[in-house]
């Protein structure tokens, strides 16, 4: 078994996280500008033994679409023609910004907290982390 990928995608910035190789364990990886995501996935997937990618599906409260919401479509299409060799994923990924947000008040100062990177590469986190859990 390999690793899986988790994505907090956004139009703007992109959290990433990684799992380890038992994929028992999800770890904050890093924050990249969006729009060298793809180059950015096709140098960690030869550099790391991926098998699985996991990207949040977002979607309101009522589970409706979101604004990003088709983007988030887009871009899964756009991974399972780049990695066709990939399972590509959708996991719900309600409330993990909120998450994030408590989490980092709870363990890190005021400035780090202000790093919009810092919540976007802890909700990648939480989103692969679920997804694993929910595999068990």
């Amino acid at each position: 078994m390999g690793k899986a990928i988790g994505i907090d995608f956004g139009l703007k910035r992109t959290g990433i996280s990684i799992s380890d190789d038992l994929r028992i364990i999800a770890t904050p990886l890093t924050t990249i500008a969006s729009e060298v995501l793809m180059d950015f996935l096709i140098d960690l997937v030869k550099k790391q033994s991926v098998d699985a990618i996991v990207l949040g599906y977002p979607l309101a409260l009522n589970g409706k679409d979101t604004d990003i919401t088709p983007n988030v479509r887009l871009l899964k299409n756009a991974l399972e023609k780049q990695f066709p060799m990939l399972s590509v994923s959708l996991f719900d990924e309600r409330m993990t910004s909120k998450i994030a947000q408590r989490t980092l008040v709870q363990i890190t100062s005021k400035k780090k907290r202000r790093d919009k990177g810092s919540i976007d590469k802890l909700s990648a986190t939480i989103i692969l982390q679920d997804y694993l859990n929910s595999k068990c």
